[in-house]
């Protein structure tokens, strides 16, 4: 396989990393962009050591510590009081819960990728886990058709702290149940069973309201294929407890509480 379709089999993934860190498309793809350009200048700067997916995330690691894109008030995802509030938390613990937790990385692979050891991995993501929970409490909506996993997710929730307002198995469950109670923060399966969109429905939503949200998909690489509008916050299926749990804290540190914005829809 060649360089350029190693880089291509992991670039989806990475850019789904890149937004959950910046909780922005634009500026996450941006980090992306230039971790490219500097690769096609200096082909040795991937190191493979441990694997190619590894080298690039240490690879794009590197561009994120070094190169001040956010900054460029186009692509900075710390736009508002809320959101400023991810810039007062230190960079390495929130990539070492994030690799770990939503990315799957060894904790071997996580020290290669931010340069630091085993231990100090651990204590990195102990730091971030400790402020993500120190999050307040929110109700949450889960958009999910299928009985198991809507149950998974309720007891998961519940088990974060949260109070879940309800299960819509439906789009129209779902505009039922948040315009009764509107929520903190929306689990979102995209395809239901009805035939309905849990997209469509949130973003239905996005125009009444703001919102955090996560997407559940079986096929998240349908999504993230930088021709559209993508989810920010978007979930494999099957998924891992720790994986939920980490981007839905890290969705509600990008929460937007301003009332004076325009809601805007998550993707289309």
């Amino acid at each position: 396989m060649s360089r350029s379709q190693l880089v291509a089999e992991h670039l989806p993934l990475l850019r789904r990393y890149a937004r959950a860190l910046t909780g922005n498309q634009a500026s996450g793809d941006a980090y992306v962009g230039a971790m490219l350009e500097a690769l096609l200048q200096d082909q040795s700067l991937l190191d493979e050591q441990h694997g190619p997916r590894a080298g690039l995330f240490r690879l794009f690691t590197q561009i994120w510590n070094s190169v001040a894109l956010n900054d460029d008030p186009e692509v900075t995802p710390f736009s508002s009081a809320s959101e400023r509030r991810l810039s007062n938390i230190t960079a390495l613990p929130r990539q070492a819960f994030l690799l770990l937790s939503l990315e799957g990385f060894s904790e071997e692979e996580v020290a290669f990728i931010l340069d630091t050891d085993v231990a100090e991995t651990r204590v990195l993501a102990d730091t971030a886990g400790r402020e993500m929970a120190a999050e307040i409490a929110t109700d949450v909506l889960i958009i999910e058709d299928e009985t198991f996993i809507a149950m998974d997710l309720e007891s998961l929730v519940k088990n974060l702290g949260h109070n879940v307002i309800g299960v819509a198995r439906t789009h129209a469950d779902a505009i039922a149940l948040a315009k009764n109670k509107k929520p903190g923060l929306i689990l979102a399966d995209i395809q239901l069973a009805d035939g309905s969109s849990g997209l469509d429905a949130v973003n239905e939503l996005l125009r009444l309201f703001e919102v955090p949200v996560v997407f559940i998909t079986a096929y998240p690489e349908r999504f993230l294929t930088g021709e559209r509008p993508e989810p920010a916050f978007l979930i494999s299926k099957p998924f891992q407890p720790a994986m939920v749990s980490a981007v839905a804290s890290q969705a509600l540190f990008f929460q937007r509480n301003s009332r004076n914005k325009t809601p805007k829809a998550a993707a289309s």
